[in-house]
């Protein structure tokens, strides 16, 4: 049975790599939490299923092989389609990349173990040719199979989340001098995070959760992990797909403080409705002991209108509902190198405060408001506030402007959600010089996406000289919209990948040039392009 063996070497080599493939998707989406990998997999049906291995599939030559013969061939066509997918993901954009995580390993584990079943019952039928087919079966559709080994591990990741939770949970009840405060909305979270955790940091010890850690597992890790008994304050950011999950983060960490950037319609989607979004958003509030203080802002519709059920102390911040406002902003100067306002403090006699800082865009001072608000609360002096303001870092990826070769660069690659477009169309316009906007467009609205996405393109159009869309299929909409406002064709140009608009701008940079980067989209949204 030597041939049936060798048979298998080059379809060995294909199995790993399609297999790190599925399980790069799997991980992007949530490990198939509310379906989100079995949806990615029904938009992406061509990019998933019409593939080389198809031939295989209807091979009729192969019935009427002797068992070399189709050892030989099945090596020989396995190992085209190794060399085909190894020169396919050498020109793919992979923005990333698969993290092996203790849950990856076991599921490659368990994927493996039901190929290796089949493999072995081979050996009983000395290769038939019905053990080939089941095997190319089972390859073509791998990207279904770890579904079926992310079920079958289930328990087990459950009994290891939950060995887990109660470590998190028992640390967080030992450190009896620490509060937490949670922060939640549909954008501006992570900026929000690292605006508190800087100015806190001026005072006292706070740590806030690394990177996107938003989930029951990230902030698992950042318990366990990274906080420890010298600290004062846990900044915890609260992301959400669904109801129930931010409530689901509250019951872990308990949060004394909350606070509710902006709600919008980001993962519509997944939601289902706007009246799910506001109710899981208000969850972290409601979630609040009554010696809490709650951050909300007056701008916000959604959160004015909403029927609180906590009695918890209620902080109002603002820009323009000044009537409602607690803590409001005014005097607002944008420039390329920042931004000032004036704080009003209307529980201290309308005080007003000046302050400097390094953010661009007016969904930043909402972000610093709401830190001023709960570092004031907490008993930072106004030297303190002012300074703490001074010293907030940009996010990476979130409006930051940089220099790039001989032209400025406007980072806001993370943000794809409709005001935060908005806002940073808003701080390109402030520029003086040649304005481009390179975008993909924005993602899981819903019903709303087309046009959502005709409005962006409007609004596009309104600012940008040149416009440099990444995705033909994505960005339908944007096009769209650019026409309504009678943008020039010649004025768009329309790109695989980022990296060739990035490789585009280079060649034909000139001076005094700004490109807003906005929403650079992850691997889940390839369209299976070229860098």
């Amino acid at each position: 049975m030597w041939y049936y063996i060798l048979s298998f070497i080059f379809y060995s080599f294909y199995l790993v790599k399609k297999t790190n493939k599925s399980l790069q998707m799997l991980q992007q989406n949530r490990y198939n939490r509310g379906n989100k990998y079995l949806k990615w997999l029904k938009t992406h049906l061509k990019m998933n299923f019409w593939t080389i291995e198809l031939l295989f599939l209807i091979l009729p030559i192969f019935s009427f092989l002797n068992p070399i013969g189709r050892a030989l061939l099945f090596n020989f066509f396995y190992g085209i389609c190794f060399i085909n997918i190894v020169q396919k993901q050498k020109q793919e954009q992979t923005k990333i990349p698969l993290k092996f995580t203790g849950r990856i390993k076991r599921l490659y584990a368990t994927t493996f173990l039901l190929y290796f079943l089949i493999f072995g019952i081979g050996f009983l039928f000395q290769g038939s040719i019905w053990i080939y087919y089941i095997l190319a079966f089972l390859l073509y559709f791998n990207n279904l199979l770890v579904v079926l080994a992310n079920l079958l591990n289930s328990p087990i990741e459950h009994s290891i989340n939950n060995y887990f939770k109660r470590k998190a949970m028992q640390k967080l009840k030992s450190l009896n001098h620490l509060d937490v405060i949670g922060i939640t909305g549909s954008y501006g979270k992570t900026s929000s995070k690292n605006i508190l955790n800087d100015v806190l940091n001026i005072k006292f010890n706070a740590l806030a959760s690394p990177k996107n850690y938003n989930t029951p597992t990230g902030l698992m890790i950042t318990v366990n992990e990274y906080l420890d008994k010298f600290n004062d304050y846990f900044v915890a950011e609260m992301g959400a797909c669904k109801t129930k999950e931010i409530q689901e983060l509250c019951d872990l960490v308990h949060p004394k403080y909350g606070i509710i950037t902006k709600i919008g319609v980001a993962h519509l989607e997944t939601f289902g409705s706007q009246e799910n979004i506001t109710k899981t958003k208000f969850e972290l509030i409601e979630s609040l002991p009554k010696d809490g203080v709650g951050i909300l802002n007056a701008d916000d519709p959604l959160q004015v209108n909403y029927h609180l059920k906590n009695k918890v102390k209620i902080i109002w911040i603002g820009i323009e509902n000044i009537a409602q406002s607690n803590i409001y902003a005014d005097n607002i100067k944008l420039t390329k190198e920042g931004t000032t306002f004036d704080c009003h403090f209307k529980m201290e006699e309308d005080k007003v405060l000046t302050f400097q800082t390094k953010l661009l865009g007016k969904a930043n001072i909402y972000n610093i408001l709401a830190s001023i608000a709960l570092g004031r609360f907490l008993g930072l002096t106004d030297e303190e506030l002012q300074m703490g303001v001074k010293k907030v870092k940009p996010v990476e990826h979130r409006l930051q402007l940089k220099k790039f070769y001989d032209m400025y660069l406007i980072d806001d690659a993370y943000n794809a959600n409709p005001e935060g477009c908005k806002m940073a169309l808003d701080v390109l316009n402030l520029m003086k010089g040649k304005k481009i906007v390179v975008t993909s467009g924005m993602i899981e609205l819903g019903k709303k996406s087309d046009e959502l996405n005709r409005a962006l393109g409007e609004k596009i159009a309104e600012v940008a000289d040149l416009v440099l869309l990444i995705g033909q299929k994505q960005t339908e909409q944007i096009q769209k919209g650019l026409k309504n406002k009678n943008f020039k064709e010649k004025n768009y140009l329309i790109f695989t990948t980022i990296d060739e608009a990035i490789h585009y701008l280079i060649e034909h940079q000139e001076k005094n040039t700004y490109i807003l980067l906005q929403s650079d989209l992850p691997d889940t949204f390839n369209e299976g392009g070229k860098k």
